[in-house]
């Protein structure tokens, strides 16, 4: 008995320990040739002391805690649409607590400029550049691949954020 739980436990840690696929590469590779996918937000990296500082005040709280998300935080890239539902945790540097449209990282933009690129590891490189909404200035997305993407966005108005998740295929509404 003791045997088969000291297998458990070490089939635990393995399994903790090893790097999780998301997609094959060839499925990454068809998704990012084609620019069409969602990346789906696992866990929010916020830049600066401030969040930190707030985070370790809080007694048995760590703030991997705080950042790590829910399901259901994405940044959709279509064609002709971009839609981000993105959470936002920093300093505002322009206070818009009236208008909760630019409390998060939400927004639809359908003009906007996609750069891709590859980079020296040879992972795909998107440099998304939304001209019809104000207070963001570049999303850049980073895809692995594995699947996983990290994705950074600067901003005119806060300090800037990243995430890391992974991408999938964007789902298709039956109408």
């Amino acid at each position: 008995m003791k045997n088969i739980f000291l297998m458990i436990v070490g089939l635990g840690l393995f399994l903790n320990c090893s790097s999780q696929n998301y997609l094959e590469p060839a499925a990454t590779q068809q998704l990012t040739s084609a620019g069409d996918f969602t990346f789906h937000a696992q866990k929010a990296n916020a830049v600066g002391a401030d969040i930190n500082a707030v985070t370790n005040a809080i007694p048995n709280y760590t703030p991997t805690r705080l950042t790590t998300l829910d399901s259901g935080y994405t940044l959709v890239i279509e064609k002709e649409k971009l839609t981000c539902t993105l959470p936002y945790f920093g300093r505002l540097y322009n206070s818009n607590g009236y208008d909760t449209n630019k409390q998060s990282l939400r927004f639809t933009s359908e003009d906007f400029t996609v750069q891709k690129s590859t980079s020296k590891k040879g992972n795909a490189v998107f440099m998304i550049r939304p001209n019809d909404v104000s207070h963001i200035s570049m999303i850049n997305i980073e895809v692995y691949s594995n699947g996983k993407a990290f994705v950074s966005v600067d901003t005119t108005d806060r300090q800037p954020i990243s995430y890391d998740g992974y991408i999938a295929a964007n789902e298709t509404v039956r109408k």
